[in-house]
């Protein structure tokens, strides 16, 4: 039943009855009956007070309130005025309340004459409503969308060019929903549809855990540097705050592994650490070191440096103290260990997938001492050596993720329990880290104070170095790996310090 407001109907003047006593009523008396009818939905006395409706009057009502939803209608009148003779109209304004698009306003005309001696309503379609004039039909539409808008964690859009687009869009099936839509079309023969009333379809939105700032920071760092890759995590949480990839060729900073490089000294001085050694013990750190009987390893350069302390070998990535300390102190299950309890050895659920890396088992003594220093058959993913640092800087191993606990599991599987690691072995890994910022091979390049962090220059047969820097800020971890960019120092560091720049 429609629900009509009819306002009181004033100005039923001396014009309101013909000419000729013998005419029935007046205007304003069939107007307010026509509305009182239209209010109750009394389809039958419309028609009645109606001069020669069409055959369809009672379906036309019945099938434009169907159509389009309508579940109420309110009503208006203004007053009655002549239009000359035997003729007069009633202005009124209305409103329809449609279940999916809430209500519709429409202004209308109430035209009313003397027929047979009574005043009669001139019903034609545009009384309904004045889009059904001249042939116009009203449709009510349906549209679906089902695509995911993936937003950051505080609810923006993601920036454009986050270079993000390749881990979100392969995963927005996961997050596909039917949401439905409606609009409100007129319709008129020889002219192209108009839109009255629309609901777009609720959006489909799933936060993840990148933020904004971090985010926006992370793609312009990389600007102007192909084959490029960022990687910034939360340590506290495990949470991905920046994913910016250009690397080329379908490479992927979470599911592809490379060479380390000189990143991996991380991992060899964590077991160094482990079997004795300290961050002030003297440590030679000749140009040039040779395992007896077998291949020389060198530094960079050659450059020899003496005695130093394990801490400034390590600041300034000695190749030769490391291959050493490597294989006297450690066997190559002392290696592997290590790096398995840093995230080589644990499942890692992202939610996008995602690897650690692997050190191959081996018993030829000059892989073992390649693979110390993250040269020989080391791989590692540039997500595990973003976790990694994230590790030293909290003290606690987290599998990265970028969205939230319960939809990771879903997409990935569970990921490894979170591992406090050995405090003695940490505390000691930061001074190391720190050192490298403040005076080793990561120095004067533009880093703020605060940051610690380490190199790496992955040397390649026949192509250029891969460059890797991964460090820690407060609670913001990173990884900076350039594909065959050349060294860490001259190709990742600056990376890095462009991000903590625009942040």
């Amino acid at each position: 039943m429609l629900v009509i407001a009819v306002a009181a109907i004033v100005g039923a003047g001396a014009f309101a009855v013909a000419a000729s006593n013998r005419v029935k009523g007046s205007a304003a008396q069939t107007a307010t009956a026509y509305f009182a009818a239209w209010r109750k939905g009394d389809l039958m006395t419309m028609t009645r007070l109606a001069y020669e409706p069409p055959a369809d009057f009672i379906a036309r009502h019945r099938e434009l309130s169907d159509e389009l939803h309508v579940e109420s209608l309110q009503l208006t009148p203004g007053q009655v005025k002549s239009t000359g003779e035997g003729a007069a109209e009633v202005a009124f304004s209305g409103v329809r309340e449609l279940a999916e698009l809430g209500k519709w306003p429409f202004e209308g005309t109430l035209k009313l004459a003397v027929r047979e001696r009574s005043w009669q309503v001139l019903w034609s379609p545009e009384t309904l409503h004045p889009l059904l004039k001249d042939g116009g039909t009203l449709e009510l539409g349906e549209s679906e969308s089902s695509e995911v808008e993936f937003v950051t964690r505080e609810g923006d859009k993601i920036p454009n060019d986050s270079y993000a687009d390749a881990y979100l869009n392969p995963i927005k099936p996961e997050f596909e929903q039917v949401k439905q839509g409606w609009s409100l079309l007129s319709k008129k023969p020889g002219q192209p549809d108009k839109q009255v009333l629309a609901r777009e379809p609720e959006a489909n939105v799933e936060r993840t855990t990148l933020s904004r700032p971090v985010q926006a920071a992370a793609a312009r760092s990389l600007d102007g540097t192909e084959d490029s890759t960022i990687i910034v995590i939360r340590p506290s949480t495990g949470e991905i705050l920046g994913l910016a990839d250009r690397l080329g060729e379908n490479y992927s900073a979470v599911r592809d592994v490379f060479a380390p490089g000189s990143i991996f000294k991380t991992i060899t001085a964590a077991a160094l650490l482990k079997s004795g050694l300290s961050v002030v013990s003297q440590v030679p750190c000749p140009g040039t070191y040779q395992i007896p009987f077998h291949a020389p390893i060198g530094n960079d350069g050659e450059v020899d440096r003496g005695s130093v302390s394990f801490t400034d070998a390590f600041a300034h990535s000695c190749n030769t103290t490391f291959v050493e300390q490597a294989t006297t102190r450690l066997t190559i299950d002392d290696l592997r260990e290590t790096a398995d309890e840093w995230g080589f050895g644990r499942a890692v659920a992202t939610g996008i997938g995602g690897t650690c890396g692997s050190v191959p088992a081996t018993t030829n003594v000059d892989m073992f001492a390649l693979d110390a220093i993250g040269q020989g058959e080391v791989v590692t993913s540039p997500l595990c050596m973003a976790a990694l640092a994230a590790a030293v800087q909290n003290g606690t191993w987290r599998s990265p993720r970028l969205l939230d606990r319960e939809q990771v599991e879903r997409i990935d599987g569970p990921a490894s329990d979170d591992v406090p690691m050995d405090e003695t072995i940490v505390t000691p890994l930061r001074d190391m880290m720190a050192a490298v910022v403040d005076y080793g091979t990561a120095s004067g390049a533009g880093l703020p104070d605060d940051v610690s962090g380490k190199t790496g220059t992955a040397e390649l047969d026949g192509e250029p170095s891969h460059a890797w820097f991964i460090g820690y800020r407060d609670d913001l971890a990173f990884c900076v790996f350039v594909r065959n960019g050349g060294s860490g120092s001259g190709a990742a560091v600056p990376i890095a310090a462009r991000f903590f720049n625009g942040l």
